[in-house]
């Protein structure tokens, strides 16, 4: 029991049936955030080669234009927090839903690569406003105790976006060519996700102010927040970690076929990555009440770490399942650690300013780690040292979370 949990008078927000307000907005995030996670941003890799025989355009251009996306969200992601702290999710979200639809039915028209780019800044401000950095932000606010259910649920479905999309999109394609396919994946943003957020979320209350303060010790407010070590030590632990983690995924599979294994063994394997993040997510919201949560952070990122161990010296398919297993593993329990940790550490006075605000530093460590890795393997000529330096990466981002652990057991936990 955390020591907030022992002296708030507040009780807990329960299922029930009919849902109440708080859950119905969690029913919505579990709706919307899969349909935004796999039209925004999954999508792009079922359309890429379609999109590269018909319009001519070299790879590096269209993937180009969808880093620079990603780069935007991850700048954006400070204001959006501070929005969302004055003035709630459903404005905010609704425009950014409305922004992607109207952006990906002008994607399906594109035909300029200049206009292209143009789409894909807009796209990242629109997955800025709808991805999980603001549904989080709202849910800390709506379940001032036991936030980790409704964390869960939304992050279990959302974790199938691309389990659904890749091939629904592929199956559009198939059927109807890609610019139609993009045109119904617009319409699909536009009812799935923005008619919800419009029609259903609202403004969480204000929080009492015990669900904001432990001690007289505890930072408050994104201003407060920068000027604690203990905020860059974390937000560079997972800044780290997301740079190794980006990295081993996006070269897992040029990883293992340079090693001599089968293209379709090798995507197979590193798409079950997805399924062992969906796993991982239930284990340890039902387990991981029994670490603080920097504790936890730490032994995720040190099983990142043997992960690569493992997918580096033991060359046998149990061995890259193992390898797997572990990858997908810290990176699911990582999606759901790091806000309740926030939370611990900073209460829920300007959370989602503070949290946008990593999450910019994230991402942009996100977006410079395939352009870091494809450097390396030109000098390297290959992928084998790359993946040692990951894995050194990971620990290093594990040490990095000592002080978060210090800083805990000194202030205790807050929310």
């Amino acid at each position: 029991m955390t020591s907030l949990q022992a002296t708030d008078a507040s009780p807990a927000v329960k299922w029930q049936w009919p849902p109440s307000l708080p859950w119905i907005q969690t029913i919505v995030f579990s709706l919307t955030e899969t349909v935004s996670w796999g039209i925004l941003y999954y999508a792009f890799a079922a359309l890429l080669l379609p999109m590269q025989n018909d319009l001519g355009w070299s790879e590096a251009r269209l993937t180009l234009a969808y880093s620079i996306g990603i780069l935007v969200s991850g700048l954006a992601a400070p204001l959006v927090g501070i929005w969302i702290d004055r003035h709630g999710p459903r404005l905010l979200m609704t425009a950014g839903s409305l922004t992607g639809a109207a952006l990906v039915f002008a994607w399906s028209r594109v035909d300029n690569p200049i206009i292209f780019v143009l789409i894909w800044i807009g796209l990242g401000l629109a997955m800025s406003a709808t991805l999980y950095e603001p549904a989080f932000a709202s849910i800390t606010r709506w379940f001032p105790k036991d936030r980790s259910k409704p964390l869960l649920m939304i992050t279990i479905c959302a974790g199938f976006a691309s389990t659904i999309f890749l091939p629904l999109t592929t199956r559009f394609i198939s059927v109807f060519g890609w610019r139609d396919a993009v045109q119904i994946l617009a319409i699909m943003v536009f009812v799935l996700a923005a008619l919800p957020h419009a029609l259903f979320l609202r403004r969480a209350p204000e929080p009492k102010p015990a669900h904001t303060a432990a001690s007289a010790d505890t930072p408050s407010g994104l201003r407060a927040a920068l000027a604690k070590p203990v905020f860059w030590w974390m937000t560079g632990g997972f800044a780290l970690q997301w740079f190794a983690a980006t990295a081993v995924a996006v070269f897992m599979i040029a990883y293992l076929t340079e090693r001599g294994g089968s293209a379709e063994f090798a995507a197979a394997a590193t798409g079950a990555i997805g399924a062992a993040q969906v796993v991982a997510r239930i284990f340890t919201t039902i387990f991981g009440r029994r670490f603080s949560q920097p504790t936890l952070a730490a032994m995720m990122f040190g099983l990142q770490t043997l992960a690569v161990l493992v997918l580096v010296l033991w060359q046998h398919p149990g061995g890259i399942l193992l390898s797997v297993l572990l990858l997908g593993g810290g990176r699911g329990a990582l999606t759901l650690i790091r806000p309740v940790m926030l939370v611990e550490i900073f209460g829920l006075n300007g959370y989602a300013a503070i949290s946008g605000t990593q999450n910019s530093i994230m991402v942009i460590a996100n977006a410079i780690a395939p352009v870091s890795v494809g450097i390396a393997y030109g000098i390297l000529n290959s992928y084998e040292p790359v993946m040692w330096f990951m894995g050194c990466c990971s620990l290093i981002a594990a040490i990095m979370i000592v002080p978060v652990i210090r800083h805990r057991s000194v202030t205790g936990i807050i929310a």
